[in-house]
Order: C-alpha cells, then sequence, then structure tokens
C-alpha cells in the first residue's frame, strides 16, 4: 500500500509536480491542504483547474462549505476510506498539501485533546468577541511557544484550541504533541495504517520563493478574487466564517469595510500573510523526520528518479 506524500510551504509547486507524478506513473491525488475542502472559496485557494481535475483524479476538494467548517479529525475520517479504496483496487495514492496539522491527523492520528468544558468554552468566546485573537496569542507565546510557533496569527481557531487545551489541562499542547511523537516513534511503522510512505517535500530559497508568492497574488487578483468576496458577501456570509478569515479573503474583506486604502495595499498585505504563512509552515515541516526534500523546479528529475526507485521500477 503505498504512499506518495507532497507536501511543502504554499505557493511551491506541489499542484504541477503531483499531477505531473500522476501523468507518468499513476494514481490519484488526495488533498490535504484545508481551503480546498471548501466549495464556494476557489481564486483564493489556488485550486487545481477543472481541466487538471478532469485528467487527474482528485480527492477530498470541495467536500465541505464554510459555513460549516471542517476541522483535522473530520477530514482524516472522511479522507481514510477514500484512501483504503484506492489502495483495494492496486491504485497509487499521492498525499499533497501544505496544512501539516491535517496531514498529521491522517497519518499519525489526532492527538489526545479532551472536550472543552462548557465554562471554558465560554470564556474564550467571551474574550474572543471583546478583544480579538491578541490576547490569545500573547497567552500562547507566553505559556506556550513552541506551539506559538507553529500556528500562523491569522489561524484564530487552532490558536484558540490551544489556549483552551491550557486552560483546561494547566499543561501546554506542545507536551501532548511531543508525547504522541513519541509514542510513533516507537512504531515500526512510521503511520499508524502500515502505508510504504515516500514523503517528497518541496521547497525553494526565500527570495526565490518571495517572487513567486507576489506573481501569484497578483494573478489571483487579476482573475477577480475581490469580485468573488463581493459575490459571498451578497451570498449572506458574514465574512468571520473560519475560511474567510484565510489569507487573502480576510485582506480583501479589510478592504470592503474600508480597513484597507485600496488594492495595491490590500496585495502587499496579502503578500506579507502569504511570506508569514510560509515561515509557519516551514517550521512545521521541519520537524518531521525521514522526508526528501527537493527544488520544485531544478530536482524535477531527480523527484521523477526517486519515485521510479519507491515504485521498483
Amino acid at each position: 500500500m503505498k504512499v506518495i506524500i507532497v507536501s511543502g510551504p504554499t505557493a511551491s509547486g506541489k499542484t504541477d509536480i503531483s499531477i505531473e507524478l500522476a501523468r507518468k506513473f499513476g494514481g490519484e491525488i488526495i488533498n490535504f491542504d484545508s481551503l480546498l475542502l471548501y466549495k464556494e472559496i476557489n481564486i483564493g485557494t489556488a485550486k487545481p483547474t477543472l481541466t487538471e481535475r478532469g485528467e487527474i483524479p482528485h480527492h477530498m476538494i470541495d467536500v465541505a462549505s464554510i459555513s460549516h467548517p471542517m476541522n483535522a479529525a473530520a477530514y482524516a475520517k472522511m479522507a481514510l476510506p477514500i484512501i483504503n479504496d484506492l489502495h483495494s483496487k492496486n491504485k497509487l495514492v499521492y498525499l499533497v498539501g501544505g496544512s501539516g496539522f491535517y496531514l498529521q491527523a491522517l497519518v499519525k492520528g489526532m492527538y489526545d485533546s479532551p472536550t472543552t468544558p462548557k465554562e471554558i468554552s465560554e470564556q474564550s468566546e467571551t474574550l474572543y468577541l471583546e478583544q480579538g485573537i491578541l490576547p490569545f496569542l500573547e497567552i500562547l507565546q507566553k505559556e506556550d511557544p513552541t506551539t506559538f510557533a507553529l500556528y500562523h496569527e491569522n489561524d484564530h481557531y487552532r490558536v484558540r484550541r490551544a489556549v483552551e487545551h491550557f486552560w483546561h489541562t494547566g499543561i501546554p499542547l506542545s507536551f501532548e504533541r511531543a508525547r504522541k511523537d513519541k509514542e510513533n516513534e516507537l512504531r515500526e511503522q512510521s503511520n499508524v495504517h502500515g502505508w510504504d510512505i515516500l514523503h517528497l517535500h518541496l521547497d525553494l530559497p526565500k527570495e526565490e520563493h518571495i517572487e513567486i508568492i507576489k506573481n501569484r497574488t497578483e494573478k489571483m487578483m487579476k482573475l477577480g478574487l475581490i469580485q468573488e468576496v463581493k459575490e459571498l458577501l451578497l451570498q449572506g456570509f458574514t465574512g468571520l466564517e473560519k475560511p474567510l478569515q484565510s489569507i487573502g479573503y480576510k485582506e480583501v474583506i479589510d478592504l470592503q469595510h474600508g480597513l484597507l486604502k485600496n488594492e495595491v495595499d490590500c496585495i502587499d498585505r496579502i503578500i506579507i500573510s502569504t511570506r508569514q504563512l510560509a515561515k509557519s509552515q516551514r517550521t512545521w515541516f521541519n520537524r518531521i523526520s525521514g522526508k526528501q526534500t527537493f527544488h520544485p523546479i531544478e530536482d524535477k528529475n531527480l523527484i521523477l528518479e526517486e519515485v521510479r526507485r519507491f515504485k521498483g521500477l
């Protein structure tokens, strides 16, 4: 049961590489990028095109609504039967994305986290409504700097959950993560399913990456990101939905509300936020052992050779 993981920070060429691999070696793609799960948001998520999805079967894209956000546990529960079905048909599976927490939930299982008591949830909600995410970031930085370094500041859901975990248990979430990682190290397999995994991690020099991020952001604006957001707001979405607080959508919503001066400021803010996200994703994936890191363009032949070796060709 072979699984190829194609991971990397945002805008690192994961879609292009995974589609090329599927063309050459067969197989189907399972998305683990959290924003691609939502059917209402398209331009700002850089989804594979309908043509690409028509050529190579993609799964776990457009499977949820932004009005009912999906967490990592729900994602893993939905994705696992698809992978098992593909394996039963002797098909190669590619797990492709940049949301490390979703990949972890699928491959290694969820960390134990007790149900948040009602009083903790109410305390969290009151603080969030009154003061926003800033006090949560401050608490997390002080009490659990390891987890603070992993989460992007716009990831309000996970930042709040980490703080709620600490309030409830008095133990930093990073301690629980370290405990689970230690358990996984004791397993014979690097995953709980017994899959034979090849982990291809894509990354490139920061200056080169910044230029790609700039070009992709400008392309999204030309494709109509602002109009996409306007239409979502006209459909009755408030802009406070978790997926609409993600990079690209949050900045355009701020532009609509007059919190940013103009489109140029909006583009600049998206670029800055995307760079910050890429940094946090690098931090996350740097913790993962067993992966092989490649430049998505310069090392393409090396990637192909590694997959040939993995498949025994």
